[in-house]
């Protein structure tokens, strides 16, 4: 049976950029780019897994989230279930904890980046909102 997993997915934005982080080479997808978060674990909801996730994943504090995008993408070896936020209202400076790779971007250096499959339904979503 494949592994399906729920995400929660912050598009932080600030200032007409983007904020992203590099995935470790070790992990699934490694080396490409990601809007940050991650799994949502039991009894928590999507709001306070991302809250969470971005507390610990690139230290900030959320203050307002609004629904951006839910995709459904099938890896071959996982599923994944992204429920993506757009973040544009938290507390700190977006500092990658990991020792990754992080950069904002802007919304026409997007296109160029190397996402993983699922996020390009993100991608599509913000260059059609003009932020």
């Amino acid at each position: 049976m494949i592994k399906r997993i729920h995400v929660a997915v912050g598009v932080i934005y600030r200032q007409g950029q983007f904020f992203l982080t590099k995935r470790l080479e070790h992990s699934h997808q490694g080396g490409k780019w990601e809007f940050p978060g991650g799994k949502v674990e039991n009894n928590e909801t999507v709001h306070q897994a991302l809250h969470r996730e971005l507390n610990e994943e690139i230290a900030i504090d959320t203050l307002a989230m609004q629904p951006l995008i839910t995709i459904s993408h099938d890896y071959s070896d996982k599923q994944v279930l992204l429920e993506v936020f757009l973040v544009d209202q938290f507390l700190g400076e977006p500092t990658a904890q990991e020792g990754q790779q992080q950069g904002w971007f802007n919304p026409d250096e997007l296109t160029g980046i190397d996402f993983p499959k699922a996020n390009t339904p993100i991608v599509e979503k913000i260059l059609a909102m003009n932020l």
